[in-house]
């Protein structure tokens, strides 16, 4: 499974429940899988994989839409677009910062534990489209 580990300076030092789907955010009238494939392509800096499998909906503390693809990227090319954030807090210096800092293709029991929780349902739906 191909997770980024997210950017910036919170996440930096993390490494469990550190890593996430390549994801973002979409208004209501756009289409989702659009939406999807847009954010893949901006996160990770590939085009997304035209077959896609859905995953469903998980809802937390965002909505979150998933698709499964098979694909052959290469994890060590990821280039991320970046995010602005005063750093350190109340320094008045804002700094750039990638969204997603680095990939990796991870097994399903590694993904387990770098997953951000929020995130975990979706490998077990994973799991199934991959067993059906």
């Amino acid at each position: 499974m191909l997770l980024g580990h997210m950017g910036g300076p919170f996440w930096a030092r993390k490494d469990e429940h550190a890593w996430s789907i390549p994801k973002g955010e979409h208004t209501e009238d756009e289409d989702p899988l659009a939406a999807a494939r847009r954010e893949f392509a901006e996160e990770i800096g590939s085009p997304a994989p035209e077959v896609v499998v859905p995953l469903g909906v998980v809802t937390g503390s965002k909505t979150l839409t998933v698709w499964a693809a098979e694909g052959d990227l290469d994890a060590d090319a990821t280039v991320s677009n970046t995010f602005s954030l005063e750093w350190p807090p109340r320094s008045g210096r804002v700094q750039e910062f990638p969204e997603i800092d680095r990939t990796a293709w991870l097994d399903l029991d590694t993904a387990a534990s770098r997953l951000v929780k929020g995130q975990l349902p979706f490998l077990d739906r994973l799991l199934t489209a991959l067993e059906g």
